[in-house]
C-alpha cells in the first residue's frame, strides 16, 4: 500500500455477554479487523459475512458484531 492511500475496513468483535467472551474460548477483549482498499470492497465483504454461512443450521447467524471505518 502506498503512504497516503485510504484504506476501508471492518471492525469484528463480540456481542456484550456473548457466551464465546468466556475465559476459556474467546475472551472479552477479543476483536478483529480486516481491510479494504474501497469502500465498494469493504462493503461487499460485509454484506457476505451478514449472510447466514452454509455450515449453519438454518436460522442460526454467526455472533458478531460488524463496524465500518472509514
Amino acid at each position: 500500500m502506498r503512504q497516503g492511500t485510504k484504506r476501508y475496513g471492518i471492525a469484528v468483535c463480540l456481542p456484550k455477554n456473548d457466551p464465546f467472551a468466556a475465559p476459556h474460548l474467546l475472551g472479552e477483549s477479543w476483536t478483529g479487523e480486516r481491510w479494504y482498499d474501497s469502500a465498494k470492497e469493504r462493503d461487499s465483504a460485509m454484506q457476505q459475512m451478514l449472510k447466514q454461512p452454509g455450515n449453519y443450521r438454518n436460522g442460526d447467524f454467526p455472533s458478531v458484531e460488524l463496524t465500518r471505518i472509514e
